[in-house]
């Protein structure tokens, strides 16, 4: 169902946003409460009332502003499906909306969270250890490049496998689509260690396919059927797929994915990223995430279903590698988003055309998925989204401002995330300059931001902060010879000072 469908011009330039509320009594599936996951810790109803209407409002102004053609919004908690909601345009030309339902999207890094639960399924099996290189799991090697330590498993988990970043990771067309261990054997394929593993983290897609080839090797089944076998057909996620093209009733209900070109919406193909499936390909439903979520809220159990042990539910949600000392860290496979108040985990996705992230906070029994489509503005409207539902559910208060010493911060921080054959692009580089004795601004791509000081060389933003949060932060670490800055929201990632 469509709860904000938006009857406007397929140009964004000065038109009018005019939206359609249509409400309708939600599917069966969406009433029924699982009992496992009643009994744990539930989250106030009060914090649930008007979380629809408080939605479909954001939505609107989303659409207005942030060139987004589609969206979806699903919401859980205590055990069942609050509502999975469609916003805009499934099909532009077609004029066919989304239905929250139905319409699949594609959740890109989310994916990932599906991988790591297949490993840990195979770790629960006794098939595969954490503290193992993954040498022993893999028929092809992997050039060391100077580095002394092992790989590990875990180290696959948390990002920190010390390989550079090549990109690459898209086919142009379905002939151009090669099975999952021919992508990763190719040495034009293989990253380069650049760094000890376990040091700092440093998202890798390749170090997240090889987790994926290493559940294919050890189960004996290919990555996409072991993953039908094993999450997605016990979950009753049946509209969930790793597999590309689409085809049949998944192609139809798929979302069209879209980019703007001089102020119009224009449909790109479906994009190709089954040549690194672990880390990318699938394609979902609102209610097939929906699913998922409640699965890991309920400690790997939905209904009479088991997915993994409440143990190893409990790990997966623990922390492993934190960049900078006082920002959140990665835990294992998912993104650590804070760490009280309550503990919010996660994922985000980002394909060419579609923007995604989903949140969990097991102890109060609730998590969502937003997942949009359309302009450059839709990756914002997707993180304007998220923290819009963060700040409404589990509202926060700003950090009291610092008044100690300040210690200068300026300079370009370059991310550790990046090719290390080439010359890097200074345009890429993130500029910091002082605001006064306890301010800073950042800028990247054009774009500013101001931050004020509430701790030793600790941030917080305050361009663009809603109230109620959530106020990201930023800091500064490091020794003299090797500054570091990190954010809050990306504890898969660090940036390092450019020295003259």
């Amino acid at each position: 169902m469509n709860y904000g469908f938006s009857a406007r011009s397929k140009s964004l330039a000065g038109t009018a946003i005019v939206l359609s509320f249509l409400f309708g009594a939600p599917v069966s599936t969406m009433a029924q409460t699982d009992p496992a996951q009643a009994a744990r810790s539930s989250i106030d109803p009060a914090r649930l009332a008007g979380l629809g209407e408080f939605v479909d409002g954001v939505m609107a102004q989303q659409i207005a502003t942030r060139e987004i053609a589609g969206a979806v919004v699903t919401v859980v908690a205590n055990g069942k499906i609050l509502f999975s909601r469609g916003y805009g345009y499934a099909d532009i030309e077609r004029n066919i909306p989304v239905d929250g339902e139905r319409t699949l999207f594609r959740p890109g890094s989310v994916s990932k969270l599906f991988t790591w639960t297949a490993l840990m399924q195979q770790v629960e099996l006794g098939r595969v250890k954490l503290d193992d290189p993954i040498d022993k799991y893999l028929d092809f090697t992997i050039p060391a490049n100077g580095r002394t330590r092992p790989i590990l498993i875990r180290h696959l988990l948390d990002h920190t496998p010390g390989f550079e970043d090549l990109g690459g990771i898209t086919a142009e067309s379905v002939s151009g689509l090669i099975p999952l261990d021919t992508f990763l054997k190719n040495p034009k394929n293989i990253p380069a260690r650049v760094r000890e593993p376990g040091v700092e983290t440093s998202y890798s897609n390749y170090g997240s396919a090889i987790a994926g080839y290493i559940v294919q090797r050890v189960s004996g089944e290919a990555f996409a059927d072991y993953i039908d076998r094993h999450i997605f057909d016990p979950l009753g996620m049946t509209s969930a797929t790793f597999r590309e093209p689409l085809t049949g009733e998944r192609a139809a209900n798929m979302a069209t994915g879209y980019k703007l070109v001089d102020g119009k919406l224009v449909a790109k193909p479906f994009e190709l990223y089954s040549n690194i499936m672990p880390a990318g390909s699938a394609s979902a439903s609102g209610p097939d995430l929906a699913r998922f979520m409640l699965a890991h809220l309920g400690d790997g159990r939905l209904g009479n279903v088991r997915i993994l042990k409440p143990e190893t539910m409990r790990l997966m949600r623990t922390s492993l590698t934190r960049n900078a000392p006082s920002l959140q860290p990665m835990a294992h496979g998912y993104m650590v988003l804070r760490e009280q108040g309550p503990r919010l985990i996660g994922h985000g996705g980002n394909t060419a055309d579609f923007h995604s992230y989903m949140v969990l906070a097991p102890e109060a029994n609730f998590a969502f998925f937003v997942s949009t489509t359309g302009g450059q503005g839709s990756y914002g409207g997707r993180t304007e989204l998220m923290n819009a539902i963060i700040g409404r559910v589990f509202p926060a208060a700003p950090a009291p401002r610092w008044t100690g010493k300040a210690a200068p911060a300026a300079g370009s921080y370059r991310t550790n995330r990046r090719t290390y054959s080439e010359t890097p692009n200074p345009a890429y580089d993130i500029k910091v300059t002082a605001q006064g004795e306890h301010g800073l601004v950042t800028e990247a791509g054009g774009s500013k931001t101001y931050w004020e000081q509430i701790g030793p060389e600790l941030y917080e933003q305050v361009t663009g902060a809603r109230a109620g949060g959530p106020y990201e932060r930023l800091q500064f670490y490091g020794p003299a010879d090797d500054r570091k800055l990190s954010f809050g929201s990306q504890p898969h990632v660090l940036f390092r000072l450019v020295k003259p």
